[in-house]
């Protein structure tokens, strides 16, 4: 497989341009090394972290609507969906 590259023509004033070939260059090695698998227990320490952020966000967002005045039956309605919400995106992740 070959590069295509325009360059101008050696005269300087013409107006067409010639197509030169060149071969692409091989393929590089990535930057970072591969990263390990997790160990159960680091992975059961990242689930727990991530819930317990989860339930911080909720209690937060409940503590506003709570100084709003907000019906309680609304904010339960919205942090409890904000909760499920949440946890879906981070337990279905793969990096968990």
């Amino acid at each position: 497989m070959r590069l295509r590259s325009h360059e101008k023509a050696k005269d300087g004033n013409a107006a067409r341009d010639s197509v030169t070939e060149r071969p692409l260059a091989p393929p590089t090695e990535p930057m970072l090394p591969p990263r390990h698998r997790r160990t159960q227990v680091e992975s059961v320490f990242m689930r727990l972290v991530a819930t317990a952020g989860v339930v911080g966000i909720c209690v937060g967002l409940a503590a506003i609507l709570g100084s709003q005045n907000v019906a309680g039956w609304i904010i339960g309605l919205v942090v409890s969906l904000t909760s499920v919400i949440i946890a879906g995106v981070l337990w279905s992740s793969r990096e968990l």
